[in-house]
């Protein structure tokens, strides 16, 4: 049986408000098309719901200009909150967001222009290129990074995510993990320090950190490689302090981002391989799952070694034009091999308008 990573499919992010949310990520970050869009319950997550069963709303959306999707998740059996003690930088999961830009400075001057809430000015990243931040109607803090290999020509002033920046309690053991399993293997940057960029703009960010930034060596694969193409994974280290799980005593689906994303292939055969080294799946839809009755999924969660949420999903079905009754299966294609052109740009039928 074939088994493989093809890398980041999409930024899982849980918010209170699905309609407000989305239109904002639609206004601001261009993911106007909905790969699906439902409203269902989650007996899959009740290890990480305090064993209640929730019904919650669902979207993966897309900037078909290029990048990952987001899973836009809001519980309807509940209402999304924060922490009640706010977290900072280096605490334990996904703290920040990366969606990239042709132009940062342009993207930077329309979301002022555009009255979002941006937090930062122009920044130098210390590993190349320019930067800022902002935040969403939710206080998740996104950033803006430069960004390339688009997969249609450039109109909005960003395109998707393409990646995260996550705390974790001890780099070196986190990459057994995110390198040698997930396959962000080759790293583009690594070093300890005060990190301008950071001071006086992301809460904690005046601390020092090692930091540390990874990509794939392997090309991605799967039906979507065209789209998202390039895709980071940001470590973040605290030095200075002790950090705390975002997480802790909270729901899946409160606000924040809840988890990470992963296309796979083989996820039986990939379930038996994780275990082996140690990371094995935590929970398991076990068969098909229907997402709204428009794509078909097999689901799986791990943990990162400080307990970070990494979804596994193999994609069996998606709606190419949903509206004309159009759907591919993707589960006898070859796993590198990308969805045609045809199909991958019919998507925009789907696009929601505003």
């Amino acid at each position: 049986m074939y088994t493989r990573i093809n890398g980041i499919q999409h930024v899982g992010v849980g918010v209170p408000d699905h309609a407000a949310s989305w239109k904002w990520y639609r206004k601001f970050l261009g993911m106007d098309i909905a790969l699906f869009d439902g409203e269902a319950e989650a007996p899959l997550m009740q290890i990480y719901t305090k064993d209640q069963v929730i019904n919650k709303r669902a979207a993966m959306i897309l900037n078909l200009q290029g990048g990952c999707a987001m899973e836009v998740v809001s519980p309807v059996s509940f209402t999304a909150t924060h922490a009640d003690d706010p977290h900072e930088l280096g605490d334990l999961g996904i703290f920040i967001a990366q969606v990239k830009s042709p132009d940062v400075e342009k993207a930077y001057r329309w979301f002022k222009e555009q009255g979002a809430n941006v937090i930062s000015d122009i920044r130098e990243l210390p590993y190349g290129g320019k930067t800022f931040f902002v935040k969403d109607p939710n206080e998740l803090i996104f950033q803006i990074v430069p960004g390339r290999n688009w997969y249609t020509r450039p109109r909005h002033v960003t395109g998707g995510t393409v990646g995260a920046t996550i705390g974790v309690s001890d780099i070196d053991r986190s990459l057994t993990l995110y390198a040698d399993i997930l396959g962000y293997d080759e790293v583009l940057f690594d070093e300890t320090a005060e990190f301008t960029d950071w001071q006086g703009v992301v809460p904690g960010g005046h601390k020092r950190f090692r930091r540390v930034l990874l990509t794939q060596s392997a090309p991605p694969g799967g039906g979507f490689a065209k789209v998202t193409a390039d895709t980071y994974i940001e470590l973040v280290q605290a030095l200075d302090y002790t950090p705390r799980k975002i997480y802790e005593n909270r729901m899946w689906g409160d606000t924040g981002f809840v988890h990470l994303g992963f296309d796979v292939r083989g996820m039986k055969k990939l379930g038996q391989i994780l275990a082996e080294k140690g990371f094995g799946f935590t929970c398991d839809t076990e068969d098909i799952l229907d997402m709204g009755g428009t794509t078909s999924v097999h689901c799986t969660y791990i943990e990162d070694p400080d307990g970070t949420l990494i979804e596994m999903i193999e994609v069996y079905k998606i709606p190419i034009v949903e509206k004309l009754g159009i759907f591919l299966n993707v589960e006898k294609r070859d796993p590198l091999k990308p969805l045609p052109d045809l199909m991958l740009k019919s998507l925009k039928f789907s696009r929601i308008r505003d």
